[in-house]
């Protein structure tokens, strides 16, 4: 090889190896814009399901689509005018009671009196909670400023999810169709068990959540907890997070509901009871409500969340064991056989794969 090829084969390496590193630069510049784009896909999949429950019952897709956003603005606007205020009331109050509540912990607990004597706990508490209304006031603009960025970020996706949601047959058959002739079948049935999952187990898990957060409400409630609405929905928050959220959300509760109320019977009692409720939750109502639920070993679902947390946060620990399953249903496939080289090809007709919705 002469000087010139050898200077030739440098320069397009070169080119090369430039030209990727500008594309990653471009797309790490973009990654907050590809991530709300990933986050609305994932919306309008999950949504997928009720839309085309619909247009199995005689509703054009358009007009299905237009149903679920309005039950969806109708139940958030709902829960903001019925929750809302007093969730802020409470939360303020926890707030502001919370040093008290700390201070009267000596007179109303013995172990307590003993430990704080040992170990300075009380001391410690009390600092800490002295310091939350002056953090809190420090931070409400900051807090302010993050607000309107998430209420930015939540319009997005809602409009992105919607155009998703419009046009899911055509994305699905353009998929499909991107596949070469012998791989369409394979295809759309990787696109078929995806959708179905993500939506099944995504709107499963916000029907379970709720229902915790409605029982932990009612056991707040009957011991006389304070601050029951917020710890409610922390309940419903923590139990969207697979396998370590629900024990997080009765750890809050029982640490409020101490500090609050007193260990007995109030800590004690909601631990009970929502302990009892995740046994219901784990051996009833879990597998009716996920009878299409993703099939993953608990220690793949462990570490998904676990990365999926630490890359997105909550959104990430959702998002990433149907994308684990994804990965899973993908590589199951690819171990299967596929047809003759000249046999039929069942997805590779241009009218796109059957059951799908009519647009």
């Amino acid at each position: 090889m002469s000087a010139a090829d050898v200077f030739r084969w440098a320069v397009a390496g070169s080119c090369g190896i430039a030209l990727v590193g500008l594309t990653l630069a471009a797309v790490w510049s973009v990654r907050g814009i590809l991530i709300l784009v990933l986050v609305s896909l994932f919306v309008a999949v999950s949504l997928d399901p009720a839309v085309r429950w619909l247009v199995r019952h005689h509703v054009r897709r358009p007009y299905a689509v237009t149903i679920i956003l309005i039950a969806l603005l109708a139940l958030l606007a709902l829960l903001f005018v019925g929750i809302g205020p007093p969730l802020a009331r409470q939360a303020g109050q926890l707030t502001a009671d919370l040093p008290g509540h700390i201070q009267s912990l000596d007179d109303r607990s013995r172990a307590f009196r003993e430990l704080s004597a040992r170990y300075g706990l009380g001391d410690r508490l009390n600092d800490l909670a002295a310091t939350i209304p002056e953090k809190v006031g420090a931070s409400l603009l900051s807090l302010f400023r993050t607000f309107l960025g998430v209420l930015a970020a939540a319009l997005t996706v809602l409009v992105l999810s919607l155009y998703f949601l419009a046009d899911m047959p055509r994305l699905r058959r353009r998929v499909q169709l991107l596949a070469p002739d012998r791989h369409r079948e394979r295809t759309r049935r990787i696109v078929d068990v995806v959708v179905d999952k993500v939506g099944s187990y995504m709107i499963g898990n916000l029907v379970i959540s709720a229902i915790a957060g409605v029982v932990a409400y009612a056991g707040l409630l009957v011991l006389d907890i304070p601050f029951a609405l917020p710890l409610a929905l922390i309940v419903a928050v923590t139990d969207l997070i697979p396998l370590i959220g629900a024990t997080l959300g009765t750890a809050v509760c029982g640490v409020v509901a101490a500090v609050a109320s007193g260990v007995w019977p109030a800590a004690v009692g909601i631990v009970v009871w929502l302990l009892i409720y995740q046994q219901i939750e784990n051996y009833v109502i879990v597998p009716k409500v996920m009878k299409q639920s993703l099939d993953m070993p608990a220690l793949a679902v462990l570490l998904a969340s676990l990365i999926g947390a630490g890359l997105l946060g909550l959104i990430g620990a959702l998002m990433a064991i149907p994308i684990a399953a994804t990965v899973k249903t993908v590589l199951a496939e690819l171990r299967e056989p596929l047809p003759p080289e000249h046999g039929p090809h069942p997805g590779g007709s241009d009218h796109g794969p059957p059951g799908t919705d009519p647009v």
